[in-house]
């Protein structure tokens, strides 16, 4: 009967045992899980004032070549080729 009462107490020591490692292992995920979410949420910031540098970078390179800087003319001429387009599109509209 000992031998069937120490295998109890074994199984039920190591079931203890799991239980602590899996609460352990729990709450090391909800760590990571919230760390993984905060770790997006920096990256969408980047991301927004990456695409925000960009734009201003784009705009200043066609104010540049608008002023006479002969870089990205081509570029420029066909940005304001669809600016015009666009304009055209909108009177059209407005006359209908």
């Amino acid at each position: 009967m000992s031998g069937i009462t120490e295998i109890v107490d074994s199984l039920e020591n190591r079931v203890s045992r799991l239980l602590h490692k899996m609460e352990i292992l729990k709450q090391a995920n909800l760590k990571l899980t919230q760390e993984l979410a905060d770790s997006k949420k920096v990256i969408q910031e980047k991301e927004t004032v990456i695409a925000d540098w960009e734009e201003k970078y784009n705009a200043l390179k066609l104010a540049n070549t608008m002023l006479g800087s002969s870089e990205n003319k081509t570029e420029t001429k066909l940005k304001i080729n669809t600016l015009i387009r666009e304009i055209d599109s909108c009177i059209a509209q407005l006359s209908e």
